[in-house]
Formats: C-alpha cells, structure tokens, sequence
C-alpha cells in the first residue's frame, strides 16, 4: 500500500472515530427546548405525541461506550489503520499458514499411509475415497459440480472424455500444475462463411449437417486451420489440450450456433495449480477420487 493511501485511510477513519465520540456524547441528554420546569418534554411534538426529556439509559450509553473503546482497541491491536501493522503483527496469510501447519501434523501421518498405494489402488480404497470426496468438494466441486459431473466452460470428471488425459500420471500433473487451454479466435482468417463451413463439417460427426456442400469446403479448412491441434480425424490431442470433436461431448455446447461462436471468438480455459496450495498425499488422494469417477 502506498503511503498516500495509506495515510488517507489513517485520516478518514480517525475522523469518523470522532465523530462518533461527538455524536455519541452530545446525544446523551438531549437538551431542552421547552423551559417550562413543570412540563417534562422536549418542546418536539409530532401527531400529537410529545418528546419526553428523558436521557439514554447508563447501561444503553455503556454499551456504545464499550464497543467505541473495543473498536480503538481492535486497531491498535490489529491491522486496520492503513500500513500499521498492529502489535501483533497478525495477518490473514500467517494465520492460514499456522492452521496448514497445525493440520499437516494432525493429519500428516494419516495421509502418508495411502502414498503406499497406486492411484488406482486407491479407487478401490473406501477410507481414501470418503477423503478425496472431502478434499474434491472443497477444491474442485465449485467448478465440476457435485461428483464431478462438470458445468458449461468445466469438463465431466465422471465420463471417459478427457481433454488432457485421463491416465494417473495425467491427473496428477494436471492437479500439481494446473492447465491452460487457448482456442485461438478464427473469424478473420475463415470469415462468416468459412465460419459457417467448419461448422457443417464438424456436424457431419454427428450426422447432424444439413449442406453437404458446405461440410465439404469445411473439410479442407478444417485440414489448414484446425487439424493442427484436433488432429486430422479430429479426435484431439491430450499433449495440446485439444478435445476430441467427433463425439458428442461438448465443454462449450455443441450446437450449430454454439460452435460458431466457438470459432468465431475463441476459447480459454484454465484450470489452476493445486501443487501450491495442497500436499503431496492430498493430491494423490484426489488423483484417485477423480480417477476412480470416471470408472463408476
């Protein structure tokens, strides 16, 4: 943080404790404007009903004491004042990083049991996959769905189509590393007709073309733009991330208009690294939760 900011916030929150201390003091009693000393309101009357001069009750004015003096408390204590660091030197960083440590010797030695086994050995393992469950909702559920099912940009983990490889070595580089998928934009280079050829010829894999003459100058645009990565049959490539297109499983939808905007503006996709954030045995339990969906 800049010291420019840092110092506007320093100010703009001072301020505001003041005013709040004022605002709070003035208001315990709240003055008189009817001098009548027999007659116990405020002089403030509104559909018939009178102010009465009574003050904020001491445990009430307490309380808002209480919680003003906490609030100064909590930002010398912690961080809340700009730059300052509070004397604690408390963070959000070193409070998870203490948590990971405090768990990793709890669960360490549980967990390094199953590094005995293969991943697919583990498919087979109830114990290891009521973890990978666990660990899967926590990390991948968010994306892939309950079960590993998938939502539209994030691949079916339970179906044998893998972008990437399904194989154990496969999931788990892609678990240590993450993924990044570029479907380069074609829309200058086709154009809307050529656009619209591709289109047909990748339809005709699934008998659903309706120009044939159309499908078969996709054909060889498909051969000079696409078969590059998809390969010549289409059926993909895993080194390249380049999913299989004959079939009928489709990460972006795969109607007529659906792949045309494909063509026509691109793709990417990116699945993060988890090598960071989880331990060895954590990804290899979840190597073989996620290996063992797509064998169910």
């Amino acid at each position: 943080m800049s010291n420019f900011w840092s110092a506007w916030i320093i100010i703009l929150t001072s301020v505001f404790l003041v005013i709040q201390a004022w605002i709070l003091f003035s208001n315990r009693k709240t003055p008189r404007i009817n001098q009548d000393p027999d007659d116990p309101t405020t002089g403030h009357e509104f559909d018939g009903i009178s102010e009465l001069e009574n003050p904020m009750p001491r445990w009430w004015f307490g309380l808002f004491v209480g919680t003003f003096v906490f609030g100064i408390g909590y930002l010398i204590v912690y961080p809340g004042m700009g730059s300052y660091q509070g004397l604690f030197g408390w963070t959000q960083v070193n409070q998870w990083e203490a948590a990971q440590e405090q768990a990793d010797e709890k669960y360490g030695a549980v967990l390094a049991q199953y590094m005995e086994y293969s991943v697919e050995e583990l498919v087979n393992n109830e114990a290891a996959q009521q973890t990978g469950s666990r660990l899967f909702a926590n990390n991948c559920e968010v994306c892939h769905g309950p079960g590993g099912g998938g939502n539209y940009g994030f691949p079916n983990l339970s179906d044998d189509d893998w972008i990437w490889g399904g194989e154990p070595d496969q999931i788990v580089f892609t678990l240590n590393n993450g993924r990044v998928a570029a479907m380069p934009a074609w829309s200058a280079a086709l154009g809307e007709s050529g656009i619209n050829d591709v289109t047909e010829h990748l339809l005709t894999f699934t008998g659903r073309s309706t120009d044939a003459e159309a499908a078969a100058r996709g054909e060889s645009q498909f051969g000079m733009f696409c078969a590059a990565c998809h390969g010549a049959d289409a059926k993909g490539n895993h080194l390249l991330g380049a999913p299989n297109l004959t079939d009928e499983i489709w990460l972006y939808g795969g109607s007529a208009d659906s792949i045309k905007h494909t063509l026509r503006n691109g793709r990417a996709g990116v699945m993060p690294k988890f090598g960071d954030t989880l331990s060895e045995e954590q990804i290899h339990l979840l190597a073989g939760y996620v290996y063992g969906l797509s064998r169910q």
